[in-house]
């Protein structure tokens, strides 16, 4: 089957999307994802090629998706906001054929010589068609970061997206009269196969975002007859205490995943909006679910039980045994739903999946009826607000500074983000590094979300016997410190000019734009600033203004203006360098 093909069906004239104010029916569609194919065979492109997505949230992603799967292609799915470095790394590692893109990433694209296309390419007349492909042909490829610091392309499947998108169809009851709301990014396999073809399977429409902003999604459940929610906990914490049943009169299902969420929030709203919020657990390699709990029997504080067809266990991670009923250890499973593989990593795909069992690197356990609960993790990967940062991608950058000798990052507990990155740095002798330079040459090669928020200066890493960093006594040391509110406070004196440009450079750095083209009274949405990165800017705003401030902040305020005017009504009046955490 071609996972393409499975809206082929539906009503022409039943609305499919709904994005910025505009519907587009099931009709539209196709014939927009028609346009892509026919554009991409003209340029030779055909069954087994590799076409790079590089695309945010819209209607251009959707079309261009289902055109590439439709041909047998596989279409290399690219978070249009990585720094220029990374998305190079992953063309070059997955040999793209061309790419489809717009506006500046199109042009940056084009100057590495790969051939683009324009995404807003328009519909096609005539039936909508789909090369059938066997189950295990690549559909797409998913870049999540190794231990090794270097992207692996994780393969998944028609077979993969098909299973998942059917199985969400019957665990949550997806129907024809619902509205999914998908601000999650569709350049990860969450947003498509749990949430956009689940949508298609079942013939419901689904209301697209660019990105998660509270304003626009509360907005979207007050008038868009929103049925079904789709987050991560940082979802949730930003709507907690800002949204009430009123808001959202049309929705019966919130779902959360890609983090744990606490279980005090889980409860809090619950109370206040009469609704639980489902979880389920997975990872990309599993396209990305294995588990879910029950519409009609929801168990707090668990992740759900296997979907069906999906096989799990609990083993000793030493030896592999199985573990009984209530004991912690690593979660393997196996099912319809793993991965191909790595592309190009044979190696670390024998790894990954062992007896054709996938080792999740998690650590959980299951209670006596199958309701699992994740722990741990077996690796040190950190999650930031839903998006995975693996610790090693982050030391390979510091390492690119000259005078640092040594580097261990880690994740520290946040209450709204989930984790913050930390860096613990030992220098090399006889030389002097502030926090800032260390901050910047994260930035010239990695996302945002990854750059560490605090720098702590050691002169030594603890190990084990064997030469292994603790990172477990680098978590531990940090956990007190990363309470205290004061470890950014800082004296001097900072006015508004002053305020304005520290904001406008920040805001520069991060979404790759001039400081100087940043309209006052624009939408930060409309730049391309999202949860995280308005969390990221509220807490950084600690350092020049030498107190707290409100992690909502930035999201109320919307804009610069409406920024700079909330912090001088607060009484801003003290600034500093960000700080170093003192070693201990």
């Amino acid at each position: 089957m071609n996972v393409a093909s499975i809206f082929a069906h539906m009503p022409g004239d039943r609305p499919c999307l709904l994005f910025d104010g505009a519907t587009q029916s099931y009709a539209q569609i196709r014939a927009r994802a028609a346009g892509v194919r026919a554009r991409l065979l003209a340029e030779g492109v055909g069954r087994g090629d590799f076409v790079a997505l590089v695309l945010p949230n819209g209607p251009e992603f959707v079309a261009s998706y289902l055109g590439v799967l439709s041909l047998g292609a596989v279409a290399v799915c690219i978070n249009p906001m990585l720094a220029e470095v990374e998305t190079a790394f992953i063309l070059a590692d997955s040999a793209c054929r061309l790419a489809l893109a717009q506006g500046d990433v199109a042009a940056r694209l084009s100057l590495n010589g790969l051939p683009v296309l324009d995404a807003g390419i328009g519909p096609a007349p005539g039936a909508w068609a789909s090369e059938e492909v066997p189950d295990d042909h690549p559909a797409v490829i998913v870049y999540s970061s190794g231990t090794s610091g270097r992207p692996k392309g994780v393969m998944l499947s028609h077979g993969n997206a098909a299973f998942t998108a059917r199985s969400k169809v019957r665990y949550m009851g997806v129907t024809g009269a619902d509205r999914l709301l998908l601000f999650l990014p569709l350049h990860h396999c969450f947003g498509q196969n749990a949430i956009l073809l689940p949508g298609l399977f079942a013939g419901a429409s689904v209301v697209l975002q660019r990105r998660f902003d509270r304003a626009a999604v509360l907005q979207s459940l007050r008038t868009d007859g929103v049925t079904m929610v789709f987050g991560v906990p940082t979802t949730f914490l930003a709507l907690e205490g800002r949204i009430t049943p009123a808001d959202s009169p049309a929705v019966r299902y919130w779902f959360s995943a890609a983090a744990p969420l606490p279980l005090e929030v889980e409860e809090r709203w619950h109370r206040h909006m009469g609704l639980p919020i489902h979880q389920g657990y997975g990872q990309t390699e599993c396209s990305p679910f294995a588990t879910y709990n029950h519409i009609h029997s929801l168990r707090r504080g668990k992740v759900g039980t296997a979907i069906n067809g999906v096989e799990l266990r609990i083993v000793d991670p030493a030896d592999g045994r199985d573990l009984p009923a209530g004991e912690a250890g690593e979660i393997v499973l196996r099912g319809p739903n793993v991965m191909l593989g790595y592309l190009n990593r044979p190696e670390d795909t024998a790894k990954a999946i062992r007896q054709g069992w996938l080792h999740t690197g998690d650590i959980g356990r299951l209670d006596a009826e199958g309701y699992l609960s994740v722990e741990d993790r077996l690796t040190d990967l950190i999650i930031v607000g839903g998006r995975n940062v693996y610790p090693a991608e982050v030391e390979n950058a510091l390492y690119a500074h000259p005078a640092v000798a040594e580097a261990a990052v880690y994740g520290v507990s946040d209450p709204f983000l989930g984790e913050e990155v930390w860096a613990n740095v030992v220098l090399k002798p006889s030389v002097s590094v502030d926090a800032q330079e260390l901050e910047a040459v994260c930035r010239r090669s990695l996302a945002a979300y990854k750059v560490p928020t605090a720098f702590v200066l050691v002169d030594a890493l603890p190990r084990n016997p064997t030469g292994k960093i603790l990172k477990r006594e680098l978590r531990a040391a940090a956990r007190p410190v990363a309470q205290d509110p004061a470890r950014r406070e800082r004296g001097s004196e900072l006015d508004s000019s002053r305020l304005e440009s520290w904001v406008r450079d920040w805001l520069g750095r991060h979404l790759n734009l001039s400081p100087g083209a940043i309209e006052r009274d624009r939408a930060f949405a409309e730049y391309g600033l999202d949860s995280v990165l308005g969390v990221a800017l509220a807490r950084e705003l600690a350092a020049p203004l030498g107190r707290s401030v409100d992690l909502t902040l930035v999201w109320e305020a919307s804009t610069l203006a409406g920024l700079l005017a909330r912090l001088r009504e607060a009484g801003a009046a003290s600034a500093g360098a960000c700080a170093v955490p003192a070693a201990t």
